[in-house]
């Protein structure tokens, strides 16, 4: 794909997508703290929160939920729901719209026993008699651009994910992100992003593209083989929280540089935003989280993650990681 015909910004339903990198959903790790600390480096034009259950969603608080917690920057924002019964959609929908919610994710590829017992995210996107009526009442309890993120299918079936996205269409979603991965596929096989490009002329609303991208290169490669309207940045931005401006930069020709920051001052920067956002009990177990793929783009990084991993308080992280860090490369 030619650089010169990408589109540097989309409009979704009125929602201005600029540029068009997302940065994924991801359980345990987008959070109000993480999503700061990417939108600091530039480059992302759309956030999503983590996945929010919708029954449980009208009764959470937004001041203590730390899946509802954000700053008033973090924008826009799309809130991720997963849902088996469309009975849940109207009071969460009333819920998002109270947060000011930018639009609508309906979540289709989580595999957790939970989702598949109620019938919710992967089991949902099998069942299409439901997963019909859970659209239909979601579209029409909302203006706001409705979007749904799914996988590519059991096997590489064309035909069938054509189809599939176009039964999108005709039930009001105004987006699509594809990860180019089967169904069930380990995040260590090479994604599949020519599939997308199969079926992306037949479908009319934006497609983005998901899954493989840790590099401009990455990102450069994933648009030319899925024709994409954009991408959707997962893991790569946990390892590289300036992936998406390097993107930004080197694909979209965005100017996004900034003061480079020392890989260290970028962790410090994570720690206070979790101490900022979230109660005590709240941040040792994200900074944890985070570091498991922060920590994989340094040499002896795996040192960083043990240490931070056996750390009793966010204070002794900090402390392990400076020490690190000292006798470490920056950025």
């Amino acid at each position: 794909m030619s650089e010169q015909l990408l589109k540097k910004s989309l409009v979704v339903r009125g929602l201005e997508i600029s540029p068009p990198i997302v940065l994924a959903p991801m359980v345990g790790l987008s959070h109000s703290a993480f999503r700061s600390l990417v939108q600091a480096e530039g480059g992302v034009g759309l956030f999503y929160t983590e996945m929010l259950a919708a029954k449980r969603l009208p009764h959470d608080n937004e001041l203590y939920s730390p899946l509802l917690i954000r700053d008033v920057s973090e924008k826009p924002l799309i809130y991720q729901i997963i849902a088996g019964d469309e009975t849940d959609i109207e009071p969460a929908v009333k819920k998002l719209h109270m947060l000011g919610a930018d639009g609508i994710d309906l979540n289709l590829g989580c595999p957790a026993p939970l989702q598949k017992r109620q019938g919710a995210g992967a089991v949902l996107a099998g069942n299409h008699g439901q997963l019909s009526k859970i659209l239909r009442r979601l579209r029409k309890s909302t203006e706001l651009p409705v979007s749904v993120k799914i996988r590519l299918g059991h096997s590489p079936d064309i035909d069938k994910l054509r189809s599939f996205c176009l039964f999108f269409e005709t039930e009001g979603v105004d987006m699509i992100t594809i990860h180019a991965r089967l169904n069930g596929e380990k995040f260590c096989r090479k994604p599949r992003w020519a599939v997308i490009g199969e079926i992306k002329d037949a479908i009319s609303i934006p497609i983005f593209a998901n899954g493989g991208i840790f590099s401009p290169a990455d990102a450069r490669r994933c648009l030319e083989l899925s024709r994409a309207d954009g991408v959707m940045i997962g893991r790569g931005a946990v390892e590289r929280p300036w992936l998406c401006s390097d993107i930004a930069r080197e694909i979209y020709g965005m100017d996004t540089v900034q003061k480079q920051r020392e890989s260290a001052e970028v962790y410090s920067q994570f720690i206070t935003l979790l101490e900022q956002r979230f109660a005590p009990e709240r941040r040792l177990g994200r900074l944890k989280q985070f570091t498991r793929y922060y920590a994989a783009s340094f040499q002896f990084g795996h040192h960083l993650a043990a240490s931070i991993q056996n750390s009793d308080s966010i204070e002794q992280a900090r402390r392990r990681a400076d020490v690190f860090f000292a006798g470490s490369m920056g950025r």
